[in-house]
């Protein structure tokens, strides 16, 4: 379902993410873990299309997302939910994380 070939990301000059290679299959649940400052969240900002330092391939459901807007990559069933910030306390669940689409 998703597939991660040599991803390298950065931020300017900082190469951020160093050759990351993931699968994830069909109903299967995977967990990222790793130090502050290790790539969690930019690996998954990659797949989103919020990283535009960029190289490698990342495939959702065998189609190449490299380039792809965020509202189309979430189209495909990809979302990301941040953490505890920057949610609207008088929203619902639904409503805040249409706010990110």
């Amino acid at each position: 379902m998703l597939s991660l070939r040599d991803v390298h990301a950065f931020y300017g000059h900082i190469h951020a993410l160093m050759g990351i290679d993931l699968d994830v299959k069909d109903k299967e649940i995977v967990c990222l873990l790793g130090a502050n400052g290790a790539g969690k969240s930019t690996t998954l900002k990659s797949v989103m299309g919020l990283v535009d330092g960029l190289r490698g391939e990342i495939l959702v459901c065998g189609r190449s997302v490299v380039g792809w807007a965020p509202p189309k990559v979430v189209a495909l069933g990809i979302a990301l939910v941040p953490e505890g910030r920057r949610i609207f306390p008088d929203l619902t669940v639904a409503e805040n994380l249409m706010m990110g689409a």
